[in-house]
């Protein structure tokens, strides 16, 4: 008999999220300049958390001049005193991670032991990280005495809030940069909260400055003239726009754009350690990550082995509360978004593909998708072609090495894949004809403030985290 598991919920009590949020500019927080406001959700309850400031274009100029003013002293600071203040936010949000990871949660609709987990764990080891390399500037391969570029702008999606966040103002800061960050309009309030932290750090006011809104807001940060680099993280439809926001003026951009990876499970492979690995490349945050593991490649021969493991393993997951600790697949993250997926897991079956979802109760208020994958399906399908961005797996198989490439590469995206063999000479044979930015071999989704990560094609160009994401921060 399969043990049931009693509800373990987290408690809310440990997060106090305010009725109303200002912008922080300058150290303070502030109305917007015409008194815009508009609401974030929970995503599993559809309960207004908070109501949050609308920044317009004079907002926007407002924090861009702040981070400008602060440029001057903080750019001047030996790097071992900018580290300083890197270190204590990184030890301020490891003492405030349950706190942070409940937010997180809630606002998001990730499970509670994924924030907790994998979330909070990496945005302090990104702030440790850079902290490290503050001082050691001269030392990264950029020249002797690579200098700071000045005022960023950043623009951070609703998937990782917390963790896009601090994969661009970690190194900024370390840089000798200042920074303007725009959150995603539907995950607001890990930003503001963090806002909070810079001020518990001591940072100098205009270090950091944080404003919400919309795609509007972002546009007129991204646009404004004295913005020196533009970082995005976000649909490729809208790096495109970013791009010919930029083009023609001196900005340095970094993008870091849509994905539609290939995880390629060989014969060889242990099938167990695999379906664990493709269950984690897809159905992690809800498949709401750009380098998710949407395209599942099976070789011929074992298909049947890994799909009967697949869908055993999928009828285990726990669709839910994202609160309780037992849940496995949380909320997606907004009406819109919900939209997008059911339209596209319909095309699916219009188009021939076969559907399967394991059979699961979905709460009756929020937004819910069960956990589904298609077969019988050939790379002319949308589900094949297009990002998804849920937890919805297309399965194509293969019979040779040569044709796992083709079909991996068959796609105008670049930024992930995955190989699953025994053998280390194919791992490498693989992974030098895979146009991805990153491959894992034998696992999924492994990151590492140490390890660059971006991709190739319409998945972006330039690199976060390690070395290499100084690069994106330094005049060079």
């Amino acid at each position: 008999m399969a043990f049931e598991y009693a509800p373990a919920p987290e408690s809310r009590a440990v997060v106090d999220i305010a009725p109303s949020y200002g912008l922080f500019i300058d150290g303070e927080f502030g109305e917007a300049a015409d008194g815009k406001v508009f609401k974030t959700v929970s995503p599993s309850s559809e309960e207004v958390l908070s109501e949050v400031a609308q920044a317009g274009a004079e907002d926007v100029d407002r924090a861009v001049k702040a981070a400008r003013r602060a440029f001057v002293k903080w750019s001047a600071l030996p790097g071992s005193e900018r580290a300083k203040y890197l270190f204590r936010i990184a030890r301020i949000i490891q003492e405030r991670s349950r706190e942070l990871a409940v937010l997180e949660s809630l606002d998001n609709g990730k499970p509670i032991r994924e924030t907790r987990d994998a979330d909070l764990p990496l945005v302090a080891a990104h702030f440790f990280y850079y902290a490290g390399w503050a001082d050691k500037l001269g030392h990264a391969g950029y020249g002797p005495d690579p200098r700071p570029l000045g005022v960023a702008g950043q623009v951070i999606p609703w998937n990782f809030p917390l963790m896009m966040l601090a994969w661009k103002i970690a190194p900024a800061l370390a840089a000798g940069n200042t920074v303007v960050l725009k959150p995603a309009e539907t995950t607001p309030l890990s930003a503001l909260f963090f806002a909070d932290i810079c001020r518990q750090a001591g940072l100098p006011r205009g270090v950091v400055n944080i404003i919400t809104g919309d795609g509007a807001t972002g546009a007129a940060l991204v646009a404004h003239p004295d913005i020196n680099k533009v970082a995005f993280t976000g649909s490729t439809e809208v790096g495109k726009a970013i791009a010919r926001s930029v083009a023609g003026t001196d900005k340095k951009v970094t993008l870091e754009l849509g994905g539609k990876a290939a995880n390629i499970v060989f014969d060889d492979a242990p099938i167990d350690q695999a379906v664990e690995g493709i269950v984690n490349g897809i159905f992690f945050n809800q498949g709401h990550v750009c380098c998710a593991g949407s395209r599942l490649l099976v070789q011929e021969s074992v298909a049947e082995e890994v799909l009967d493991s697949l869908k055993r393993r999928m009828q285990t997951l726990r669709v839910g509360d994202p609160l309780d600790k037992n849940t496995d697949v949380g909320a997606i993250n907004s009406a819109e978004q919900l939209a997008r997926i059911t339209e596209l897991a319909e095309a699916g079956e219009a188009e021939g593909a076969d559907r399967w979802a394991p059979s699961c109760d979905l709460p009756s208020a929020g937004y819910w998708f069960r956990p589904t994958l298609f077969t019988n399906v050939t790379q002319a399908h949308r589900i094949a072609r297009e990002e998804i961005f849920g937890p919805v797996l297309s399965v194509l198989t293969f019979r040779t090495p040569a044709e796992a490439v083709e079909k991996a590469n068959n796609t105008q995206y670049g930024l992930s894949a995955g190989i699953w063999t025994e053998k280390g000479s194919r791992i490498l044979w693989m992974a030098d004809q895979l146009r991805a930015g990153v491959v894992w071999a034998n696992t999924f989704n492994k990151f590492d403030p140490t390890s660059p990560f971006g991709g190739y094609k319409e998945s972006g160009f330039g690199r976060e985290g390690g070395r290499h994401g100084l690069e994106g921060y330094l005049d060079v």
